[in-house]
């Protein structure tokens, strides 16, 4: 896989502005209309160059995905190096376990990388687990399980409070024979 930062020419640090900078230079370059009449292995080049700087463009230009991307290539360096270096944020979209895909941890190489399909659908379950999105749904759902829990609580112990020394089926009971009751007279 191409280093997004070394396609476009810009440094790692580059400003969202110097990466579209970089990328219009490039796609005027490697525009596939500007080739149509040049031979077909520099037709077939351009478009592969054109290919790799839209990608790189696409990525580095969107903050997630930039994010993403420096994440999982920070952790395969350090991989590669040897270095014991954990990153305390994380490593979100990718990267943890030597994939290079930009979705949530699950690429084609993650696959074919680990022994089993187990070990690799457990991996990327755990990374799908760590994700910032998935611990957002967790915590959304703690909260409306509380919520319903103080509903449910409170509404009994109201009843409780208006109603002392009876239960609700009692009450039940006591409104049937009245209307029972009422029917008859």
């Amino acid at each position: 896989m191409a280093d997004h930062y070394q396609v476009l020419g810009v440094k790692r640090n580059a400003t969202k502005e110097e990466i579209k900078t970089a990328f219009r230079r490039l796609a005027v370059k490697y525009h596939p209309d500007k080739h149509t009449r040049s031979p077909e292995h520099v037709r077939r080049n351009a478009m592969s160059r054109f290919k790799l700087v839209s990608e790189a463009y696409d990525v580095l230009n969107d903050d997630l995905k930039r994010a993403s991307y420096n994440a999982a290539n920070d952790s395969d360096f350090l991989r590669r190096t040897g270095s014991s270096y954990r990153n305390p944020y994380g490593n979100y979209g990718g990267g943890a376990n030597g994939s290079s895909g930009y979705g949530y941890g699950y690429s084609a190489s993650n696959h074919h990388r680990h022994g089993s399909s187990f070990s690799s659908a457990f991996e990327s379950f755990f990374h799908y687990m760590r994700t910032r999105a998935f611990l957002l749904n967790l915590a959304f759902a703690g909260g409306l399980y509380c919520a319903f829990l103080a509903i449910e609580t409170s509404g009994e112990t109201l009843w409780r409070m208006r109603n002392s020394g009876k239960s609700f089926e009692e009450a039940m009971e006591a409104m049937e024979k009245t209307k029972a009751h009422k029917d008859e007279g």
